[in-house]
């Protein structure tokens, strides 16, 4: 492959370790501007791009669970039991405590990202099945998550669970809801000019993730000189971890229903990538911590790399086809 081609298409997984970087070099620049806490900033950006989700969402997204039944209920299982559990797992085999352990756990506790949309149509995945699933672990995340906190990062924090659940509606419900009642109000516009909203939501989320990963990567600079090694390979393990059990877990499904190459690729993608931007927000709002933030900047930043490497990888090989060729090794 072409190194410009190669660049192009990890420009945004470049971009993301580029704000890193910067952050990391730079942290002063990104603590305070003209008496404002930028970290403050990090939950109006995730319900802008939250209310942007909304307005791409329609009843048939919705309705699709009825024919995708096992698919949804794969990645549900993986997104809220194994994952949390792996976080909680994670944070203890690498010795972490207090608000890092919990934002390890919480990491694995959110719903899926809307990252995973656009990673799943870079790899020839199933689109519609990637907008379906997050939408349904977006939904549940206000009554999942506090109960996965509550049990596993308990034990390293207090967690107040009805706090945390209002604050999830709060950041992500509402502004969902929203969107998608302006969706309904400019339905004709949105339809008709469908193209040209898709891509200001792409770069509005891009922008907003690049943003809280600058400004929740430089308040926690010490704790990364010190502890990020350990937190940068939770963060990989994690990762890794979602890919393949969400790949694997759907082939093994697949053999006694109709799931195929195109659905575990997304059911993958999906249990992967988290929504980091949720897990950042929910830190700074409910646990009131840049440190426990941590770890879902790593992830974050991991995610969306590995990420468009995988999408890249995949993008080569057709979807559909027979086990073993092209698949997850």
């Amino acid at each position: 492959m072409p190194i410009l081609t190669f660049l192009r298409r990890q420009a945004f997984g470049i971009a993301v370790l580029a704000c890193a970087a910067v952050a990391y070099a730079f942290p002063s620049a990104f603590i305070e501007w003209r008496g404002v806490k930028l970290m403050s900033l990090v939950v109006p950006a995730i319900q802008i791009i939250m209310f942007g989700m909304g307005t791409t969402l329609s009843a048939a997204d919705f309705l699709r669970v009825g024919k995708r039944p096992w698919a949804v209920a794969v990645g549900v299982f993986l997104q809220f039991l194994v994952m949390p559990f792996m976080g909680f797992l994670l944070a203890k085999s690498f010795g972490f405590s207090g608000e890092l352990a919990a934002g390890c756990v919480l990491v694995g506790s959110v719903a899926g990202g809307t990252a995973s949309n656009v990673v799943a149509f870079l790899a020839k995945a199933d689109v519609a099945l990637s907008v379906t699933m997050t939408c349904c672990s977006t939904l549940l995340s206000p009554f999942v998550t506090p109960f996965a906190m509550k049990v596993l990062a308990g034990r390293f924090v207090d967690i107040d669970a009805m706090a945390m659940m209002v604050d999830i509606l709060k950041i992500v419900i509402v502004p969902i809801v929203a969107g998608g009642i302006v969706h309904a109000l400019l339905k004709r516009q949105f339809d008709a000019h469908k193209v040209v909203f898709d891509r200001i939501l792409s770069i509005l989320s891009m922008t907003g993730i690049c943003f809280t990963i600058l400004v929740l990567t430089a308040p926690s600079r010490d704790t990364f000189a010190t502890a990020g090694v350990a937190i940068v390979a939770a963060a990989v393990i994690h990762n890794v971890v979602g890919y393949l059990s969400g790949y694997w877990l759907t082939r093994l499904v697949g053999r006694f229903t109709h799931l195929g190459e195109a659905e575990a690729r997304t059911v993958a993608i999906e249990v992967g990538m988290q929504n980091s931007g949720m897990a950042g927000a929910l830190s700074v709002k409910v646990l009131n911590s840049a440190v426990a933030a941590l770890p879902a900047t790593i992830f974050s930043i991991w995610m969306n790399f590995s990420g468009s490497v995988l999408a890249s990888w995949w993008r080569r090989r057709k979807a559909g086809i027979a086990e073993g060729a092209g698949g997850m090794v």
